[in-house]
């Protein structure tokens, strides 16, 4: 507690040091010049519309301007997200190609690659099913919006838990060109690029870049089995739009991506946690300091992903409504192997066995087509109302390999998933009063899969097997806002969300014993219930307020890990929740920008009757132990994994100004609780607390801007998951990341 205490508490110093850096001059600001430079309207499209952020009835968060800048320096990926709005957690044992989503305590720690989410990601308007498309990077974007709750009644793809939306700088968009590079620490670069416009009056191209690398950075001391030192890695992403409007009531969009990722897996480290304690250890053992650069691995280790999209938008105004069609394809291969025992046979600690493996997606398709109508009317009944089609083919091949550079695999699982679902969604706003307006959404969801195994080992044949799921579902939700004045706001949200059922069909596996399961979990239903209120007081402070409270029930999880390496499927009776969100923004005076981020989840399973397997390598679990049955734990009323009770984020920027620009500072800040790894809890595998800053020092005018970063200022270092295979397996948070950064607008 008291090395918390020390660390929130410098992390709080240098905040408010690097925001008073220029503090004096704020005074000498005349009124008439404050109400000049005050808070600007936000814009959302969370109801597919753009509207004022203070008149959406939902808990939305929006991610922009110097707080997007900052979180994408230093080669952030899209896990650099987390913790920067209320209720958002992101982590990952691929590293930067397979994240995984929690809003509100609700995700899925399941790490094989047909893993179902219920935090939908949502790119330019094409939802992004698979996990490896969920790490597609984030550039030349416009904004980042982050819904809470359950979706549907508006969107594509059913969702329980919520959506995170990526909206990238349109085509027509003008004076939006630039060019961005940096250099940091580990040979940390980046190049970032956006240049677009109108080619005539109806025809608009931009196209977008973004090209990062780090060197390999983590030192394989002992280099056995010549391992090479881990974690560098080159990643490429490219987009090309085309629009074409030849008339104003006319428009057709058509986007081309392209991803390329080549580097390490992720670095898992054999026995970091002490025995009995979740404290980080060294190489050497728990009376030996951790240092996050330095490692043993014996085996092989690498990371290739390749992704490809084309997709086009469509819409035509006839009038009283407008026609959108949006229909896109996405393909990918992915292979990653890394060393799953996280040592080598001397250590560091006891390892009982060495384990390597890997996984492939050969191939990869999905297609999806969205065709929606909105009305126009700006007053009166407003509708909107849609279909959505969504097939999938992918095939995912993992392999398990007992010798740490064999390539020639004891055990393998080839699997064929083929998914379809389609669904109708509507929605209807009626004011009521000029104060109050009823929204109210209806859709229908149907949902196939099918997944086909193929085994085999050097122990025999395991066998081949198939499942298949389905289901249908009627979701729903009604929200009432209420202007109580100009400045205030009031919402209410009723809300029912589905999520679809699931396979998993993973070879357990341990050492020489090989388990043969397909494992199913039925679909999910939630009831949600949230209030709020949204205020903004002239334009210097604008505060929002959330509370909510769901019932998950039949809600899937999966059990990971565990001495068969599984990844199992289950459902439990019920997940309660419940929580708060409250964001501030302010500009107390000139030049200087505020903001704050506060949130608490409770997410408790509700089941008496819940037991799973705990560790295999050697934990402490402390769960009630099933009568009659050691090694099996009651998870009844424990939190979610990867659910911090609290978060907390925060930024200050100011600016001072000089010679035709200014003088900058800009600091950003993010605050989690406790976070448990797995289902069950045990004395190792979590993590106390983590707490994460950034610093940007610079120079800007309206074309250049020229600065130095900190990322991970204080160096923390924090657990951010686990693997509980065969030893006290985990993986940390990214280090302190320094350089400089400079860009032009044209």
């Amino acid at each position: 507690m008291l090395s918390f205490r020390k660390t929130f508490v410098s992390g709080v110093a240098i905040a408010i040091a690097s925001t008073s850096l220029f503090a004096a001059p704020a005074a000498a600001q005349d009124a008439a010049a404050a109400e000049e430079e005050g808070l600007t309207e936000i814009v959302v499209t969370a109801q597919r519309r753009e509207e004022n952020l203070q008149d959406v009835p939902l808990s939305v968060d929006v991610v922009s301007g110097e707080k997007l800048d900052a979180i994408n320096a230093g080669g952030g990926d899209i896990r650099a997200f987390a913790g920067r709005v209320p209720s958002l957690n992101i982590e990952s044992s691929f590293g930067r190609t397979f994240p995984r989503f929690y809003i509100r305590g609700l995700g899925n720690t399941d790490f094989d690659l047909n893993a179902s989410q219920p935090v939908s990601i949502v790119y330019d308007d094409v939802v992004l099913e698979n996990p490896i498309l969920k790490g597609f990077p984030v550039f030349d974007v416009d904004r980042v919006e982050v819904l809470r709750g359950p979706q549907g009644t508006l969107f594509g793809r059913n969702t329980p838990a919520g959506i995170v939306k990526f909206d990238s700088v349109r085509p027509d968009k003008e004076g939006a060109n630039y060019l961005k590079a940096s250099f940091g620490r580990f040979n940390t670069a980046g190049i970032e690029t956006g240049i677009g416009g109108k080619v005539t009056d109806s025809l608009s191209i931009r196209g977008s870049l973004s090209w990062q690398r780090r060197s390999d950075w983590v030192d394989n001391i002992d280099n056995f089995n010549n391992g090479g030192d881990l974690e560098g890695y080159a990643d490429l992403a490219a987009r090309l739009q085309v629009q074409y409007a030849p008339a104003d009531n006319v428009k057709l969009r058509v986007t081309g991506q392209y991803r390329d990722f080549d580097g390490t897996a992720r670095v898992f480290r054999a026995n970091l946690f002490a025995p009995g304690t979740n404290n980080l250890v060294g190489l050497g053992g728990v009376n030996t300091p951790f240092r996050r650069d330095q490692v043993r691995a014996d085996g092989l280790n690498f990371q290739k992903l390749k992704l490809y999209s084309v997709a086009s938008n469509f819409e035509y105004d006839f009038g009283p409504a407008t026609l959108t069609s949006v229909t896109s394809w996405w393909s990918g291969k992915y292979t990653s192997r890394g060393d799953i025992d996280g040592g080598v046979p001397a250590g560091p600690g006891f390892i009982p066995f060495s384990a390597n493996s890997q996984d492939d997606v050969p191939d990869l398709d999905q297609f999806t087509q969205e065709l929606r109508i909105s009305s126009n009317n700006d007053e009166g009944l407003k509708y909107q109302a849609g279909v959505f089609y969504f097939d999938e083919s992918l095939a995912i091949a993992s392999f398990n390999y007992d010798t740490p550079t064999g390539l020639r695999p004891s055990v393998t699982a080839l699997q064929q998933q083929d998914s379809k679902a389609w669904g109708v969604f509507g929605s209807l706003t009626y004011p009521v009063t000029e104060q109050l307006s009823l929204t109210a959404g209806l859709r229908y969801n149907d949902d196939k899969r099918r997944l086909d195994v193929g085994r085999g080992g050097f122990f025999g044949a395991i066998g081949n097997g198939f499942a298949r799921v389905q289901d249908n579902n009627l979701t729903w939700d009604v929200s009432a806002t209420y202007e109580a004045s100009d400045a205030v706001n009031l919402y209410a949200r009723v809300a029912k969300g589905y999520r679809a059922p699931s396979i998993q069909g993973r070879a357990l596996f341990v050492f020489t014993t090989v388990q043969d399961a397909i494992s199913t979990a039925d679909s999910e239903t939630i009831m949600s219930y949230e209030a709020g209120i949204k205020t903004q007081f002239s334009n210097r402070l604008r505060f929002n307020l959330s509370a909510f409270k769901y019932d998950l029930n039949n809600a899937q999880l999966t059990a990971v890990g565990g001495a068969s390496n599984a990844a199992r499927l289950i459902n439990v009776d019920n997940v309660a929740g419940y929580g708060f969100e409250a964001e501030l923004e302010a500009r107390p005076v000139d030049n200087l920008s505020l903001t704050a981020g506060i949130s608490y989840n409770s997410a408790e399973i509700d089941d008496a009757n819940a037991f799973i397997t705990g560790c295999g390598g050697g934990c402490t679990v402390t769960d009630p132990v099933r009568p009659g049955s050691p090694g099996i734990f009651s998870i009844d009323g424990n939190q979610l994994p990867q659910a911090p009770k609290w978060s907390v984020n925060w930024t200050a920027g100011y600016g001072v100004p000089v010679a035709g620009g200014e003088i900058y500072a800009f600091t950003d800040w993010a605050y989690r609780s406790n976070v448990n790894f797995f289902l069950y809890t045990s004395a190792e595998f979590n993590d106390d607390h983590m707490l994460e800053g950034g610093l940007r020092l610079g120079y800007r005018t309206d074309r250049f801007d020229i600065a130095g970063y900190v990322r991970n200022i204080t160096n923390d270092a924090s657990a951010v998951g686990g693997i509980d295979f065969n030893n006290l397996t985990g993986f940390v948070n990214e280090p302190r990341i320094y350089g400089l950064e400079a860009s032009i607008k044209f």
